[in-house]
């Protein structure tokens, strides 16, 4: 079971990682278009379309939080899958 927390900061998680991945799409700088603004590096976008971006990212997030919340929740992994978060057994014999 994940609780409340855990939900949000996954969701968090996967909402800036795919942030990160649509950021660059079809994005022209400024030098591509020709018309670099003064005190501005010539790499810097054009026109960005934040609020854009922001959307379809928000988007593609919950539909990937919801996949991954129910594979999650179903049972199909948990922690105890992944041998980094298993402490060792302190009741077993030393070897």
């Amino acid at each position: 079971m994940i609780s409340i927390t855990g939900a949000i900061v996954v969701y968090a998680v996967v909402w800036f990682m795919t942030l990160f991945i649509i950021l660059p799409i079809r994005m022209k700088s400024q030098a591509d278009v020709g018309e670099v603004v003064p005190g501005t590096p010539a790499s810097a976008p054009e026109a960005p379309a934040l609020k854009k971006r922001f959307i379809i990212t928000t988007i593609i997030t919950t539909v990937l939080w919801v996949a991954i919340m129910a594979i999650i929740l179903s049972g199909a992994v948990s922690l105890d899958d992944w041998p980094l978060w298993q402490l060792p057994n302190r009741n077993a014999p030393a070897q």
